[in-house]
């Protein structure tokens, strides 16, 4: 991780400095956005690798002198079978295509979409407990 955000940071200071200097030479808006937003986006990555390597601590990878099997473990819960996705991405889709076809067709992709995120977020919560519990 240590490598990850440090190399993010570089990214995210570049971009800054090139935004600045295309900003200085006349470039267009959009161009000065767009490198803009990027080191943004660099300075938001490499902000997370730094609060998790602040919360993780040294990890077996960012050991020299680490070994292949310091890796080993439980490396988190992942879904063995999921729907979510399905529905989740036919409803991004269909909101893309009522850009084009129709706005009546993103507003209905819409609430398909807020559907889909509640159902794919909720998916292991057990029922019945609330926070009074």
């Amino acid at each position: 991780m240590k490598a990850g955000y440090k190399l993010f940071a570089f990214l995210a200071a570049f971009y800054g400095v090139l935004a600045v200097i295309y900003w200085a030479l006349g470039g267009e808006a959009l161009g000065i956005t767009a490198i803009a937003l990027s080191a943004a986006l660099a300075a938001t990555i490499g902000f997370y690798f730094f609060t998790n390597d602040k919360r993780m601590g040294l990890l077996p990878s960012d050991n020299d002198d680490g070994e292949i099997a310091d890796l080993a473990g439980e490396l988190g819960f992942f879904s063995p079978h999921s729907w979510w996705p399905l529905p989740l991405a036919l409803s991004a889709c269909a909101m893309g295509l009522g850009l084009v076809v129709g706005w009546w067709l993103t507003v209905i992709a819409l609430g398909a979409l807020v559907v889909s995120i509640i159902g794919f977020t909720t998916e292991y919560e057990k029922p019945g407990l609330s926070a009074h519990h």
